[in-house]
């Protein structure tokens, strides 16, 4: 047992005879000893049969990432069988780059009885199993039941082993049993009906793994955290001021509200003042809280069409946090100066009590700046923020940020959570001007806290790298536009390019092309500039009580500003809300943590719409719609319903009898004989023929298609290339015929 527990390496029954010195006999001896104690459940067998202490962990093995205490990692065996213990809860020591391993990963690790606990040692970052299937109950032939997956690109049903107490129909999570080729699922958990009201977003919190519950501790400490008195005394008085809250109609949250008045300063003529009221959650959600911790973990909220996932539970997020109208409450307030240039001249940053004046929806608020609503706050609050607006507007126009005008669908649900309509979101001037004061403040936070030389939590965006300017130089030429690749790119680059496609047809998938081009935005305490903003200082600020990088910000400021405001002496709230010397230490940790769950969010919150398009599309099988090419592959073209979205694949066997080359570059299929050519971007009239709630998946055929026959083992096509036709156009087989070897 020593030796077992002291060995640096595995220890399986070759390194144990090794160490006693076991001959002949006595390693047959040997081996009925060691059976022996595991019968007595003094020793287990791990990986690579090699044995290690019962309850404890084997030397190498692999690990499951399951969770995140602080900026720590947690990792549990992939496979535990002691029975009556639970698995332990390993914290993972990650060396060399930082942030490559998430929740979900699996690893092979070294591990070691550290303390009261184990430490695991990242050996190696391995593929993802497939250790949980999501998918719907269906019955097949003979009344065989199957699991169909959620999952759109996995496109096989899975035959169901141990159904359990599920039904045809139901929504469950399950667990592969045998090895390939024959898996069966088991069925661990049932999730209930899939088709019922906000079902799909639970398909998507599951399938990511997304953090949905609050613990009673975290519970309980946001309801004594939103009983802190706001110490009214020690903060600046902003209730007088007529602040306006300019929301979606379906906010769950309000965390920002503006004012703007004419500067009086007769040195700043044709200036004005501004203030950015952000809701003081740093002031409830404190640093080693357990309220802070869950927010980590989270990273930020998750915006279903039927529901939230609050990063801070509702008695903190829509509540005491939330800018309501005639309440007042406690704000970081940032104090802007602009001259008539539009250029912020000076700002500040005070804790705040305020009084929202009002909360209004976007169209109200436009509609009363247009004369078509009456609103008592027309002239004391919203015509001064346009005002000041147009200055904001006139500095953005020369810092020439990049202008992509792309579409954002919105579902419309009714009171039981059925779908009323899938519409594109209106952009309004209302909308551009509420984001142009957030841009104001967060640009203000990141410069005051680089004069301050306090730590900052940058929001980056990095230039297109070359490989991606040479794939759009390349599908720009199919259009024959010219894109100079020798040129210093900026956002107005892309801005010129746009404005010499004028309004021709395919303006939006060119629009689509050079979002693909751009970089995906991140966290980080480094500044790299923020290249779509154009903007060589960037951080956010302005929603904390859904982003966690926000509440850093916050906390940094509160420290750089000396704006300390202790809880209340013999509570169990933490003193401190400026930054803590954890927090410090490991801002590059909580950037790469943050930005791997703002990806998770986005992917499930797309995934969610898909579906809810799919759902009310089902009821349109067999129509006809208005459809546009997205994307092009050698096995068909994908499209999309114009004005709803929603992916859709019409297959390659479905376009007649002839054979269609692949065209690469120019992202085209295009019929040997006919000349027929389906590109991307083309507007087609295409019909529905499957629309899947499950997974979100649509399939399109051409209005004239034929029925397709049953399916029949398909030989690969000898390949071949079309004389005269560049090297990357590759031949591929049509629907049934002559083409096909």
């Amino acid at each position: 047992m020593d030796f077992i527990a002291s060995s640096d390496q595995p220890a399986g029954k070759r390194e144990i005879a090794k160490a006693f010195g076991l001959k002949g006999a006595e390693k047959i001896a040997l081996k009925a000893l060691l059976k022996d104690m595991a019968d007595e459940g003094l020793i287990d067998i791990g990986p690579a049969r090699a044995f290690h202490k019962m309850g404890g962990v084997p030397k190498v093995t692999v690990l499951r990432i399951v969770d995140v205490d602080d900026t720590t990692l947690i990792a549990t065996p992939e496979r535990w069988e002691a029975e009556g213990q639970p698995a332990p809860r390993l914290r993972v020591v990650e060396r060399g780059k930082r942030g490559a391993l998430t929740i979900g990963d699996r690893i092979l690790a070294r591990t070691e009885e550290a303390g009261r606990g184990w430490v695991a040692h990242p050996m190696k970052k391995l593929a993802k199993a497939s250790e949980e299937l999501l998918g719907v109950v269906e019955e097949g032939e003979g009344g065989k039941l199957w699991l169909r997956p959620v999952d759109k690109r996995i496109r096989r049903d899975t035959p169901i082993s141990d159904v359990g107490s599920a039904k045809k129909g139901d929504l469950v999570l399950a667990e592969p049993v045998g090895r390939p080729p024959r898996i069966t699922a088991r069925v661990t958990d049932i999730l209930g009906d899939p088709f019922a009201p906000r079902s799909f977003s639970l398909i998507a919190i599951h399938k990511h793994g997304i953090p949905h519950v609050f613990s009673e501790r975290v519970e309980e400490e946001a309801v004594s955290a939103s009983g802190i008195a706001l110490h009214e005394e020690k903060r600046e008085d902003l209730r007088h001021l007529p602040i306006v809250a300019i929301d979606p109609v379906d906010a769950r949250d309000h965390d920002d509200a503006v004012w703007a008045a004419p500067d009086d300063d007769p040195a700043n003529a044709g200036g004005y003042k501004a203030i950015v009221a952000i809701a003081d959650v740093s002031y409830y959600v404190r640093p080693g809280s357990a309220l802070d911790r869950e927010a980590r973990k989270r990273g930020n909220s998750v915006y279903f069409p039927d529901l939230v996932v609050p990063m801070l539970p509702h008695q903190l997020s829509s509540d005491m946090c939330s800018l309501r109208a005639g309440e007042d409450r406690a704000a970081m307030a940032c104090h802007l100066v602009l001259d008539a240039a539009g250029k912020v001249k000076s700002w500040r940053f005070s804790r705040a009590v305020i009084r929202v004046a009002a909360v209004l929806a976007y169209e109200d608020a436009q509609a009363a700046i247009d004369g078509t609503r009456e609103e008592p706050l027309l002239e004391d609050a919203l015509k001064p923020l346009w005002g000041c607006w147009a200055l904001l507007r006139k500095a953005r126009d020369k810092r020439e940020p990049l202008a992509l005008d792309l579409p954002e669908r919105r579902v419309v649900l009714d009171e039981f959570g059925k779908i009323v309509s899938v519409a594109v979101r209106e952009r309004l001037d209302a909308h551009m001007l509420i984001e142009d004061y957030m841009i104001a403040a967060n640009v203000a936070a990141a410069k005051a806290l680089e004069q301050k030389k306090a730590p900052v939590m940058y929001r980056v965006h990095e230039p297109p790298s070359r490989d991606k300017l040479v794939a759009l130089k390349d599908y720009l030429a199919t259009f024959d536009i010219e894109f100079a690749l020798g040129q210093v790119v900026k956002p107005s680059t892309f801005n010129r390019l746009i404005e010499r496609v004028g309004e021709a047809e395919e303006k939006p998938q060119i629009m689509e092309q050079i979002l693909r081009s751009q970089t995906q935005a991140y966290y980080t305490p480094q500044n790299m500039g923020h290249f779509g903003l154009a903007l060589g200082s960037y951080a956010h600020f302005t929603s904390p009580i859904r982003r966690y990088s926000d509440l850093l910000v916050h906390r940094s400021l509160v420290g750089a500003y000396g704006l300390e405001l202790p809880a209340p002496k013999g509570g169990t709230i933490p003193d401190r809300t400026s930054l803590s010397g954890e927090d410090m230490e490991n801002m590059g940790r909580v950037g790469e943590m943050i930005s791997q769950h703002e990806r998770r969010a986005m992917e499930a919150e797309r995934e969610t719409i898909d579906r809810y398009v799919a759902a009310f599309l089902a009821a349109h099988v067999g129509d006809l719609v208005e459809a546009r090419i997205t994307g092009v592959q050698s096995f068909g073209f994908f499209a999309t319903v114009e004005g709803l979205g929603g992916d859709g694949l019409v297959p390659v066997s479905t376009l007649g009898d002839e054979r269609f080359f692949h065209d690469e570059a120019g992202r085209a299929l295009e019929g040997v004989e006919s000349g027929d050519r389906y590109t991307v971007g083309q507007r087609l009239q295409l019909r529905l023929v499957e629309a899947d709630p499950i997974n979100g998946a649509l399939r399109f055929e051409l209005p004239d298609a034929l029925p397709q026959r049953p399916s029949f083992r398909k030989d690969r096509a000898r390949p071949g290339i079309k004389r005269g036709r560049p090297a990357n156009i590759r031949h591929i087989g049509a629907k049934r015929g002559k083409h096909r070897r």
